[in-house]
């Protein structure tokens, strides 16, 4: 079986030599010429009912080449039939659940998960009624009109494990949608596991270089068809350009994955020894619920850490202020080391309750670990930790 750092290489170029080019071309068109009547019918016909291409593209917002090529990328390496790409990840996220409107109108989710994404499900938005519950609760609480399973894993932002073969059974027949946005494909491939949807924020480590927003869900190609139809009615449609931007991405996809992922296992080991830091959540460490599934369900721990300051929100605000060489700044995945705060912004928007129930407190630092060298990133790290601690003692 060909190795996922090879299919990241060679992925949605199929059609390269034949086209004779060696980089992603890009077509910009908005709209394409038909100059046979019957054929561009039957072609509007397939593309606005969920084909994923036609002899004629039509338009823009029904289909794209440069999309097309790096959704056929995505799917082979999450190992599905098709891959549907979106504008952004909440615009993916927003089209698997208008589809799920035809199957019912409920849906389990188990928190905690992007910020913004539990509060679109929290605001029924999309006419659904969402039940937070506990994985291990799915089973009890399914209903006859339950049309879809939402788990995030890892969890954002505490990095705790869902047990995705277990959410699967659990779940039945009800199709389960796994956001796999901090594992990647490289460390993760949920429908290998029986996941019906894989849903990436393709903003973050496929883009990898904070300069495309995207989103895609992996699925079957049956489910893909009717992602297809809510994108071109509502126009949700990658940008050709960020395509391009994906695409050019994913070669270097395992190697930006794996040297975060070094960094990270130091940057974790040094924080918990820390006099500043109260507790550190690794997989890496087994300090997160479920952190055996690392090795099986997960390839490696990732680079994401989160930790928690010992004093409390004005220590990890000072730290967020003290950094030189880590941005601080939302969103994760890139080549340079992110610092947020998720209770004042990733999760500003979750209920205070719930935020506070699932460990998302005001001493919460969210890191995602870029691939600089990680003596670097620890001298910044720690020149901030010890400035905060000497603030606490004075």
């Amino acid at each position: 079986m060909t190795r996922i750092e090879t299919l990241a290489v060679h992925a949605g170029r199929e059609d390269f030599i034949a086209l004779g080019v060696h980089a992603p071309p890009i077509d910009l068109s908005t709209t394409y010429p038909v100059t046979d009547l019957d054929v561009g019918t039957a072609s509007f016909d397939a593309l606005v009912g969920g084909a994923a291409s036609a002899a004629n593209p039509i338009y823009a917002r029904l289909h794209n080449p440069t999309v097309g090529r790096v959704e056929k990328a995505m799917a082979t390496l999450e190992a599905t039939e098709a891959c549907v790409a979106y504008g952004s990840g909440m615009a993916a996220l927003t089209a698997v659940l208008l589809d799920a409107r035809s199957r019912g109108g409920h849906v389990l989710v188990v928190r905690p998960l992007y910020g913004t994404a539990d509060h679109l499900l929290a605001s029924g938005l999309c006419g659904l009624e969402a039940e937070f519950v506990e994985a291990g609760d799915i089973a009890a609480r399914r209903r006859a009109d339950t049309a879809l399973v939402i788990i995030e894993t890892p969890a954002n932002p505490t990095l705790d494990l869902v047990d995705i073969a277990a959410v699967v059974a659990a779940a039945g027949d009800v199709p389960v949608l796994v956001d796999s946005t901090f594992a990647t494909p490289v460390l993760q491939q949920p429908a290998r596991l029986g996941a019906a949807y894989v849903l990436h924020s393709a903003t973050k480590f496929l883009g990898g270089h904070g300069d495309v927003m995207a989103g895609i869900v992996c699925c079957s190609e049956a489910r893909a068809r009717g992602l297809r139809v809510v994108r071109a009615a509502t126009g949700a449609l990658l940008h050709p350009f960020g395509a391009y931007l994906l695409h050019r991405g994913l070669p270097t996809l395992a190697l930006r994955v794996e040297r975060a992922q070094a960094n990270a296992i130091v940057l974790a080991a040094r924080l918990a020894e820390h006099p500043a830091v109260a507790k550190v959540h690794f997989p890496g460490l087994g300090t997160v619920r479920n952190a055996h599934l690392v090795g099986s369900q997960m390839a490696g721990p990732g680079s994401l850490i989160a930790f928690e300051l010992v004093a409390g929100y004005d220590a990890a605000a000072a730290v967020m202020s003290l950094v030189r060489l880590m941005t601080p700044a939302v969103s994760l995945g890139s080549v340079d080391t992110l610092i947020q705060h998720p209770a004042g912004l990733t999760h500003r928007v979750v209920d205070p309750a719930a935020r506070e129930a699932n460990g998302i407190g005001p001493a919460l630092l969210r890191l995602s670990v870029g691939i600089e060298q990680v003596e670097d990133l620890w001298a910044d790290l720690r020149q901030a930790l010890d400035a905060v601690r000497l603030s606490a003692a004075a």
